[in-house]
């Protein structure tokens, strides 16, 4: 299990890496102020290796004219990934662990191995800011039941099918069943899976929890596999 460093210092903070980076996104709705940013929520993947930190990070943008809620998975390395200059968020000291690569998880073969696993029920997600504590909101729902070994995969932030807000992983599989493609949401909204899809209906999902601007829980899909 990864162990959470509550009381050391990170700097920048991740929010303050994402008030820097989020405006460059094609699917950030740009308000007229720099983003202000609240963190609400997210979830934790544990490296098999234990090397790559994995958080699906949750923010709240207050500075447009009505709050939109943010996905971003990050992944967290000692040493620059290979061929993911593009993905680098940036650079951070950890009070313990020294220089950290912050990357769009999105990009990272780690994040999107442990994603599918999760979308199986193959591993757990674990909370966001307690070590060794399950998050039991997080949900996963996928009939396939073989173990999938990851060959490749290509990661666009093109329209998908039903949702424009959404970033498009095509994964490369060795398995005969088929590719796999993972579609991440990047604007977080509430209800079932069928509410926020248009296209051929997913076979797999990932549901979580986070708080609406009042407080109040709300439940949605944070990625659709299809």
């Amino acid at each position: 299990m990864a162990k959470i460093y509550n009381t050391t210092t990170l700097t920048p903070s991740k929010v303050e890496l994402l008030t820097g980076w989020l405006p460059g996104q094609p699917w950030y709705r740009a308000g007229a102020q720099p983003p202000r940013l609240d963190r609400v929520g997210g979830f934790r993947l544990d490296d098999p290796a234990g090397e790559v930190g994995v958080e699906f990070i949750f923010v709240t943008d207050g500075s447009g004219p009505g709050p939109v809620t943010y996905q971003a998975p990050l992944t967290y390395r000692g040493a620059p990934l290979a061929d993911a200059a593009a993905a680098l968020i940036g650079t951070s000291e950890h009070g313990v662990l020294g220089r950290r690569w912050v990357y769009d998880g999105a990009h990272d073969p780690v994040l999107v191995t442990q994603l599918l696993a999760l979308a199986q029920g193959r591993v757990g997600s674990q909370h966001r800011s307690r070590t060794d504590t399950p998050e039991p909101s997080v949900t996963g729902r996928w009939p396939r039941t073989e173990p999938i070994v990851v060959r490749g995969f290509t990661t666009s932030d093109e329209p998908g099918p039903g949702d424009v807000d959404a970033t498009t992983i095509r994964v490369q599989t060795a398995d005969p069943a088929g590719d796999v493609v993972i579609q991440l949401a990047r604007v977080l909204r509430p209800g079932p899976t069928g509410d926020h899809d248009d296209g051929p209906a997913p076979v797999g999902s990932v549901e979580a929890e986070w708080p609406a601007p009042d407080g109040t829980p709300q439940r949605g899909p944070v990625a659709l596999i299809r």
